[in-house]
């Protein structure tokens, strides 16, 4: 299982926790990432932890003023960037061309969606994976592995109907090891969380108790 966290833009200490998630990755081998804000890429990868961008443009060089060029996320130390987070939702076009731009910097790449519709569309677009993220959900603390596991199941089948080679992840509501295992068992092969760790006391602990399930 893959353990992507986005620190979105809250005001936590994007370093205290990239340092924890490197930790607990280091002492149980599970994969976790960080996806702090831009201005905190360098910052984060600095700590040796797996570092990705909450999210690219769809433009190459040139006269793009506010825009995240990929190159430039790559050159911070980000290896990977989510797309299409419900919170910064972009046209099929754009995705499709953000996955280009991705391409281009050699980034690995979640692209979000609410439902197992949008996840069969985004999957034809040819992320490494997609995650399924009901908007109704993001930062309750009720995982869709609970309130509908269904959504997770169907969206598992939807992306498996397109391109079985996409792996498939979990969002909304994770924030504990019990929510990590049940989305394993309907078929996710990583979750993406936020707040459950960024706004957490001890970030460390929140990662430890996260993982658990797996070491």
């Amino acid at each position: 299982m893959f353990v992507l966290v986005n620190l979105k833009a809250y005001p936590c200490d994007p370093v205290e926790v990239a340092s924890a998630a490197r930790d607990v990755s280091d002492e149980t081998g599970v994969r976790i990432a960080i996806a702090p804000q831009a201005a905190h890429l360098s910052a984060v990868a600095d700590t040796g932890v797996e570092t990705w961008a909450q999210h690219i443009s769809p433009n190459d060089y040139g006269s793009h003023t506010g825009s995240t060029l990929a190159e430039a996320a790559a050159e911070a130390g980000a290896v990977g960037t989510l797309l299409n987070h419900s919170e910064n939702r972009l046209k099929l076009a754009d995705i499709d061309a953000s996955l280009d731009a991705a391409e281009r910097a050699g980034l690995e790449t979640v692209t979000c969606g609410n439902n197992p519709d949008q996840i069969a569309a985004v999957t034809s677009l040819g992320p490494d994976a997609v995650a399924v993220e009901p908007p109704e959900l993001i930062g309750t603390g009720t995982p869709v592995s609970k309130a509908d596991p269904d959504i997770v199941t169907d969206t598992v089948e939807a992306a498996a109907a397109i391109d079985d080679s996409v792996d498939v992840f979990c969002g909304a509501g994770i924030s504990t090891g019990e929510d990590l295992s049940s989305a394993q068992d309907l078929g996710a092969t990583g979750v993406l969380l936020a707040s459950g760790v960024a706004k957490a006391d001890d970030p460390r602990a929140a990662l430890e108790d996260l993982v658990a399930p797996l070491v």
